[in-house]
């Protein structure tokens, strides 16, 4: 498997230092957030990212995916969200990456069937553009479809290989689903796995990777045992909390953890 982190774990930071960070401590990628406090976003003009492009393929670290803030689910008009898609697929395509994030977001005005159809809906009208720009929606276990079986509720409607899932350990254990049962849901629909860990479902303040009660080294050994080998992200949402220690100074550790979970469970 390859890693990665994200940069919603080191907000607002210059490409050139998450470069750095990526290179010094042997990550393969990085997903960047897509927002407009960041270096990347789908604002950015032609040349930005041309630049931005070019700077990863110079450091040899791929960039993973593009993390947007699309909520599919979400009551309102379609063309809004549809938009939002396309851009996030666009500049997914232009700085190379192979995945774009987008959330369910569904609210508790809404039916779950409704915002099952009104997510299926939508990403399956965005999965012809992102087919024909080489990359691939992954609709995140969070929020109103934190689980496996919810996800591919969705999932299993759009039936677009175009459109797929990633895997957030950390929502679906909070949802109470087992890893084995969030993988048998998700196998079929899987892009990468977004992994993290907390104190407990009441403080989800990142912590280093091994020091909370997040079933990281089952998921990893669920991994490996199904021969699966895509991407593994550290997401460490430090955006959202502060107060919590910088991911510069937990990456090689993250690194060394991630790596030790791999070798025992292969």
């Amino acid at each position: 498997m390859k890693l990665a982190f994200s940069t919603l774990g080191v907000p607002g930071l210059p490409l050139s230092d998450v470069l750095r960070l990526a290179t010094t401590h042997a990550y393969h990628g990085v997903e960047l957030r897509a927002h407009a406090e960041e270096p990347v976003h789908t604002g950015l003009g032609e040349a930005e990212r041309a630049d931005a492009a070019a700077e990863f393929k110079a450091a040899g670290v791929e960039v993973l995916g593009i993390a947007g803030y699309a909520r599919v689910a979400a009551p309102g008009a379609d063309e809004p969200v549809l938009a939002e898609l396309r851009a996030l697929c666009e500049l997914a395509r232009d700085l190379g990456a192979p995945y774009v994030r987008v959330f369910p977001g569904g609210t508790e005005d809404q039916r779950p069937e409704e915002a099952d159809a009104t997510a299926a809906r939508r990403l399956g009208l965005a999965a012809e553009h992102a087919a024909d720009v080489g990359v691939r929606i992954l609709l995140e276990t969070h929020d109103s479809h934190r689980s496996g079986a919810a996800a591919t509720r969705v999932l299993g409607t759009v039936g677009h290989l175009h459109v797929g899932a990633l895997w957030d350990v950390m929502h679906t254990w909070l949802a109470g689903e087992q890893p084995s049962t969030s993988y048998a849901s998700l196998a079929p629909y899987l892009g990468y796995v977004q992994v993290k860990d907390i104190a407990s479902a009441d403080d989800t303040t990142p912590l280093a990777l091994g020091a909370g009660v997040l079933p990281l080294t089952e998921c990893v050994e669920l991994l490996s045992r199904e021969g699966w080998d895509g991407w593994l992200c550290w997401e460490y949402e430090a955006r959202w909390y502060p107060e919590a220690a910088p991911l510069s100074d937990q990456l090689a550790a993250g690194r060394e953890h991630l790596g030790r979970l791999l070798n025992e469970s292969a």
